[in-house]
């Protein structure tokens, strides 16, 4: 026995001293995006620009990846993988941000956003998950990479996640199609958008419809116009809130489906495991917003709050890309991202046309 526990303790130190330094690696590696982010954003200012156009997502996979390069060739990154807990930092910041979704003024601002949100989450979500079958994915990976796109980016991913159980490099793979896809997108439709002369209300109602994350549907937006920014962050704040709704439908599709045709017997203690709990604390936080119990000094804090978690998992995700595990997922799901990316920008642009557009018409 004593021989045992003395051959286990070494093990247990090696781990909690690859946690400890990977922690302290996550800090200095978000603390370095937070100055590379300022930079930028000081270089845009000075050609004229007034938004980044590197959001500081794309920043910290970018730097994650770089630092995974680094370990993996000095042998390093087994040894300090108990640290990247993307799903952890991610599901802190998703709580956190219910504090700027207050439903009240998400309604005050117009039905508009709300209507928008449900016809695209719908449509994309289902025309995602059909294509995907097609494509003989996954039941996980499909239930994670429709959430992700007709919601609202690595977030609904997350939170589809943990609702299916699905593999940590499922989410991984999708996280990274959805920061490579946002920053073209970010910078290609707000001149799209100019091309076919859509007004402000139309093309921002476009980019919340269409662009997978917070930041860069706000960078579009900023990018068209302040009218445009406004239109295009309440359409991803009304996406945002449905999180929790699809989280629930998910894991009792599949507690009552999927595990029903695997032989296994649902019962409601499957469906409360697998439902996401921090959805919970989301809606709390949300809840909170909305009744005024948060006060503006600390709404502006739980932002911040936000923003950081959000960094700590974007680095994660550079930091936990692999090479290996995307080549053997292969090709499909990549076809299937891009063809339910293109479904969703036609989608998004006639519905923000006929909800914004010609109800801008018919009421002036």
């Amino acid at each position: 026995m004593t021989a045992q526990t003395n051959a286990v303790t070494p093990v247990r130190q090696t781990e909690r001293g690859g946690l400890l330094i990977g922690l302290a690696l996550l800090v200095a590696l978000t603390l370095l995006v937070a100055e590379l982010d300022g930079a930028l954003a000081a270089f845009f200012r000075g050609q004229g620009v007034a938004q980044n156009l590197l959001e500081y997502p794309l920043t910290a996979v970018l730097v994650g990846l770089a630092a995974n390069f680094v370990l993996r060739s000095l042998k390093l990154h087994a040894w300090l993988k108990p640290a990247m807990r993307t799903e952890l930092f991610l599901k802190i910041g998703l709580v956190l941000l219910g504090a700027r979704i207050s439903l009240r003024d998400l309604l005050a601002t117009g039905a508009g956003g709300l209507i928008q949100a449900l016809v695209l989450v719908t449509a994309v979500f289902f025309f995602t998950w059909w294509l995907a079958g097609r494509f003989n994915l996954p039941p996980t990976l499909k239930a994670v990479m429709a959430s992700a796109v007709s919601i609202c980016g690595v977030s609904a991913a997350i939170a589809a996640a943990g609702a299916v159980q699905a593999r940590r490099e499922e989410v991984t793979y999708i996280s990274t199609l959805v920061i490579l896809t946002a920053l073209p997108l970010m910078v290609l439709m707000p001149f799209l958008a100019g091309a076919m002369g859509l007004p402000p209300q139309v093309a921002g109602a476009w980019f919340g419809g269409n662009i997978d994350t917070t930041a860069a549907v706000v960078g579009a937006g900023t990018l068209y116009g302040p009218e445009a920014q406004q239109v295009a962050a309440v359409v991803k704040l009304a996406q945002n809130v449905l999180i929790g709704f699809v989280a629930f439908a998910l894991a009792l599709y599949f507690a009552l489906r999927v595990e029903r045709d695997s032989g296994q017997r649902p019962s409601p203690r499957m469906i409360w495991e697998r439902f996401p709990k921090f959805v919970l604390g989301f809606a709390l936080v949300s809840l909170l917003a909305t009744a005024g119990a948060l006060t503006p000094p600390l709404v502006r804090e739980l932002n911040t709050a936000t923003q950081w978690m959000f960094a700590l998992a974007f680095v994660c995700i550079g930091l936990d890309f692999s090479l290996t595990s995307l080549r053997e997922a292969g090709w499909k799901p990549v076809l299937v991202y891009l063809s339910a990316t293109v479904f969703n920008t036609l989608v998004a642009l006639a519905a923000a046309w006929v909800i914004f557009g010609l109800a801008g018409v018919a009421a002036g």
